[in-house]
């Protein structure tokens, strides 16, 4: 791959991309960054959020990548994030993002959001309806999440349960609708990465498949699997994004990625799931310019 840049780009420079002990070698996803950095003249290292001895000051900059144990450290990892000397994502947004509860200010600012209720003692009860998400505000890759239809007394009693042990361990529950149309449709995810200009813009887009086929088996790991393929969005997919990126705090052209997760409700509309600004997977492998785009903008970010 030939690159034109700034000769004072071509200097070599280091930049961490940040990962966990699980995966010390990143996501092979974020492999795909490697090479392309290096024709930046970049040397980039993985490097686990909480390693011990580490100067983050020694690196140009620390791109959050796949630091996926965080969610029962967040207090720790938030503070660590505040630490860094030069982070992407910034740490205002690690704090932020970190707590779905951001969906109730996304929902203020007008974002279709799906409707979303929230637990943190043991008065819940579930909801009347159908079928329901039961998961804490604090996590990630689908974990201690489950899929409850709440017409189904044992079901019920298996979602109380659920939100009890996530209470009982100081966490926040979230409850949602589950929308019928991930079985069929699947869910949309659209990917953002700065354009030439350093703005960002959207880059991407991917389908995934429905995940919850029933209730939380207490399975640990980092993340569930999923089935991914490319997807072309449509206008009101992108609209939705468009919302959700104006909305984030300090605006979206000092991020280096997002990504906004939309699932379509019963009649067709996108409703945002979630908001992912600090350690989501970008799927560069389903795009073929996107490791270099993602690449050319960590070696101009400032």
């Amino acid at each position: 791959m030939t690159v034109n840049v700034d000769p004072a780009a071509r200097e070599r420079s280091r930049v961490a991309l940040v990962t966990c002990a699980e995966l010390p070698d990143l996501d092979p996803d974020d492999r795909l960054l490697i090479e392309p950095l290096r024709a930046f003249g970049i040397e980039a290292t993985p490097v686990a959020w909480d390693a011990t001895g580490v100067d983050w000051s020694s690196f140009r900059l620390a791109v959050l990548r796949s630091p996926w144990d965080y969610t029962a450290r967040r207090d720790e990892f938030v503070a660590w994030a505040a630490g860094v000397p030069s982070l992407a994502n910034p740490a205002d947004i690690v704090q932020w993002n970190t707590d779905k509860r951001y969906l109730g200010d996304l929902t203020a600012a007008g974002v279709p959001v799906v409707p979303t209720a929230w637990a943190t003692d043991d008065t819940w009860t579930p909801p009347a309806g159908e079928a329901y998400v039961v998961k804490p505000s604090v996590g990630a890759g689908s974990v201690d999440t489950g899929r409850y239809r709440l017409g189904d007394p044992d079901e019920a009693r298996l979602a109380r349960e659920h939100a009890a042990r996530l209470i009982a361990a100081g966490r926040t529950v979230m409850i949602q609708p589950y929308l019928p149309a991930v079985d069929t449709y699947g869910e949309t995810a659209l990917l953002y990465l700065p354009d030439e200009s350093g703005k960002l813009a959207f880059s991407h887009a991917i389908r995934k498949g429905a995940m919850l086929d029933g209730p939380d088996t207490g399975a640990t790991g980092l993340y569930k699997e999923e089935t991914i393929k490319p997807r072309v969005p449509i206008d009101a997919e992108l609209a939705v994004g468009e919302q959700a990126l104006a909305a984030i705090p300090g605006g979206p052209d000092r991020l280096l990625y997002a990504r906004v997760d939309v699932i379509p409700d019963e009649a067709g509309r996108p409703l945002l799931v979630e908001l992912e600004l600090t350690e989501p997977s970008l799927f560069l492998a389903t795009a073929e310019a996107a490791p270099a785009r993602l690449a050319r903008a960590i070696a101009s970010h400032r």
